[in-house]
């Protein structure tokens, strides 16, 4: 039978995960290809943040003390993981990013039954209730990106020109922990205050770093662009349609093919709300991600943004109960 310290090592296996999870969120944020999603995934890092606070206050109400040295460890890990894993192919971090939070969920599950069970104090099984809603809706998420992938490729994510794809992989959230003292762990919690600065610290200066490489990013991207359509035209002349093929897809996914190549005739003479019109009727998701991503690169202009990758959420969903 489950007792008290059972759920406490749930509980701090779920902070550990947590803090790893929010680390996705916040590299992942690279990839967004909207300013939509990066904001979408900044604010499911927030909440990742409240949520490893909710579960410390769990942990602290049943009498325990949060893991913070195996989380620090973690982070350390899962920062060394992320450098190392540069390159990864897009659908395998993906799916590793999906091991990571039905694992999440898994253990959320398991942790509910047990407070259930040991008729622990209402809050904790509120915070329990909460994370299950919330890690359901983020596998649902990561589904539907994964059903982008299946239809030819990304859409709300995508590779950066400094980061090709970064995943994070199961064995980041179950990967052993060294048993610490309980002393040194109530140290470190009483100290958390200052290690929070420390972290916001850490970010506002990673925040800087990135405005540069964004800024140093657009320097070349112009010829870039011209050299994909360059590559292409070459490969055509030669014969060589499979490669012009493939070039043309990639160029479609950075955005970088002329207003005239895209699948809406005359599109960039239409105004906001006949271009929204038109992407409604496109059927494809591989035609959708064209005008998004072209759009995203030339006009951004939010509401054809939102209407765009809302129609790419439609067909991959429908693509996904299907399958």
């Amino acid at each position: 039978m489950s007792n008290t310290t059972d759920l406490l090592t749930q509980l701090n296996a779920l902070l550990r995960l947590t803090n790893t999870e929010i680390m996705v969120a916040e590299t992942r944020r690279a990839q967004a290809s909207t300013p939509d999603f990066e904001r979408e995934l900044s604010a499911n890092a927030d909440k990742g943040r409240e949520r490893a606070e909710m579960l410390a206050d769990a942990i602290r109400e049943l009498g325990g003390v949060p893991d913070v040295v195996g989380v620090a460890a973690g982070r350390v890990t899962a920062q060394a993981k992320a450098a190392l894993e540069q390159g990864q192919e897009f659908i395998e971090a993906v799916l590793g990013d999906l091991a990571l939070e039905n694992e999440l969920l898994s253990r959320t599950r398991v942790a509910a039954m047990m407070a259930e069970h040991l008729e622990v104090r209402a809050g904790v099984r509120r915070t329990l209730e909460r994370l299950e809603r919330a890690h359901s809706a983020t596998v649902d998420w990561l589904m539907t990106r994964l059903a982008e992938v299946s239809a030819g490729g990304p859409a709300a994510l995508r590779p950066t020109p400094m980061q090709s794809v970064v995943g994070f992989g199961r064995r980041l959230g179950t990967m052993p922990v060294r048993n610490v003292s309980g002393t040194l762990n109530r140290t470190i919690d009483g100290a958390g205050r200052a290690r929070r600065q420390a972290a916001e610290s850490v970010r506002t200066n990673g925040g800087r770093v990135r405005e540069l490489v964004e800024a140093a990013g657009e320097i070349w991207t112009a010829g870039r662009d011209a050299s994909l359509k360059r590559t292409e035209e070459i490969a055509d002349e030669r014969g060589d349609k499979e490669r012009a093929r493939s070039v043309n897809r990639r160029r479609r996914d950075l955005g970088a093919v002329d207003g005239d190549e895209l699948p809406i005739r005359g599109y960039d003479s239409l105004r906001s709300d006949a271009a929204i019109a038109r992407i409604g009727r496109l059927t494809t998701i591989d035609d959708v991600r064209a005008v998004l991503a072209y759009e995203a690169a030339n006009k951004a202009r939010k509401g054809v943004l939102e209407a765009a990758q809302s129609r790419v959420d439609e067909l991959a969903t429908r693509l996904a109960s299907v399958s």
